[in-house]
């Protein structure tokens, strides 16, 4: 019969291998974003990250242990910016593609959608169903493993998250919720329509 000390080892191992994976594809994303960021920096294309990233670093630098892990890079753009974007990125090794409604940059010879930058535009919305439109750009300049990242300010991920209202934007909220990154003035400054859903996230915790 397997002992205790055994048990504990391996799930310890097992604990072990999960976290790895976890950094690991955390730092392909964080990568993948500043190969994208790097030229649009210096060509100065107005830009910032939105999405489950900008939860995970937001909320990962309130609590390391709270951040869940999540699949792609969205990235926010101006519309009028879209082809100064393709060829800024081109130089560093991205395509474009639009496909299925979704404007994204491949990666290389990748043909996979997690290996691509995901497009959203200001001041539209991604799809018909969400609530009001993306806000304008206001980044945050962070510095996340030595690499500078210019992030949508938790306010306009707030209502961008809300407004999407999807399974795992919801999880998003709660997860920006519980480490009290949502304060009360930003509660207070939602629409009446997006407060509702951030009270009915929280009563159904």
């Amino acid at each position: 019969m397997q002992t205790f000390h055994k048990f504990v080892e391996e799930i310890a191992w097992k604990g072990a291998v999960v976290n790895m994976h976890f950094e690991k594809r955390i730092f392909e994303l964080v990568d993948m974003l500043h190969r994208f960021s790097q030229p649009l920096r210096d060509a100065g294309i107005p830009h910032e990250l939105v999405g489950g990233l900008a939860v995970y670093l937001y909320v990962e630098e309130v609590d390391p242990k709270a951040g869940a892990l999540t699949r792609d890079v969205d990235v926010m753009v101006r519309r009028e910016d879209l082809e100064r974007i393709i060829e800024a990125a081109a130089s560093s090794g991205f395509r474009y593609r639009h496909a299925a409604g979704l404007d994204m940059l491949m990666y290389g010879d990748s043909v996979r959608e997690a290996d691509a930058v995901h497009l959203l535009f200001a001041g539209e919305r991604a799809k018909p169903t969400q609530t009001t439109p993306n806000p304008d750009l206001n980044p945050v300049h962070k510095v996340i493993e030595g690499l500078n990242v210019y992030v949508v300010p938790v306010a306009d991920l707030l209502t961008m998250k809300l407004g999407a209202n999807r399974d795992k934007d919801r999880v998003h909220v709660r997860g920006l919720d519980a480490t009290g990154l949502i304060t009360p003035e930003m509660a207070d400054a939602l629409p009446a329509e997006l407060r509702a859903r951030l009270d009915n996230i929280r009563a159904t915790e």
